[in-house]
């Protein structure tokens, strides 16, 4: 994806604090087309200063791979169907915390406002959509500063296409980027 690429041809959608974790937040960048890359949020823990990516796993148990994810022709035979709390990969990070990118669905929305960023806990992650994984980011793997450095670009985590009859409500639950600037000034003002 070109660099203007993202905010030319994309809307942006955000789900903040994703599994009730403080600044988990995500970023699905939705085409016209109905494809939504998903991306981490500008100001999720990844993304700060001081945090290093030491390692991207896609490998989620020992039966399910989402490097094994094959996808062929216009109905996009053998893609991964991504259900409700399906694990898309692991980072880890030089400090020890291992995030866990979740798919997950709209229903798990929590009370986002009222909570500074200030856990420690174990990270989890969603994809915030349902629908089938037509690909994972491949290019992290190996150089995995992408993610931290341009992740609305080159630095993106996956591409779900999400079911046609879905493709008008996927976006329930998500906030728009006006919403979540206002989700970031309230985090700002409440730990100040």
């Amino acid at each position: 994806m070109a660099a203007g690429g993202a905010e030319r041809y994309f809307t942006r959608w955000y789900k903040p604090d994703v599994k009730g974790r403080p600044c988990e937040d995500f970023c699905v960048l939705q085409h016209s087309n109905r494809i939504c890359v998903i991306t981490l949020a500008e100001a999720h823990p990844l993304l700060q200063s001081g945090k290093t990516i030491k390692s991207i796993n896609y490998q989620i148990s020992a039966n399910c791979s989402r490097l094994q994810n094959k996808v062929s022709g216009k109905s996009k035979r053998g893609a991964q169907f991504l259900t409700e709390l399906a694990p898309l990969c692991r980072i880890s990070s030089s400090d020890g915390e291992e995030y866990t990118i979740y798919r997950q669905g709209f229903s798990l929305f929590s009370s986002y406002l009222d909570i500074p960023c200030t856990s420690t806990e174990s990270k989890h992650f969603c994809s915030c959509i349902r629908g089938r994984l037509i690909e994972v980011n491949e290019n992290i793997l190996s150089n995995p500063t992408i993610l931290q450095e341009k992740p609305s670009t080159e630095g993106y985590i996956a591409v779900v296409l999400p079911k046609f009859e879905e493709s008008k409500s996927i976006t329930q639950g998500l906030l728009t980027q006006k919403e979540y600037e206002e989700v970031l000034l309230k985090r700002l003002n409440s730990s100040s």
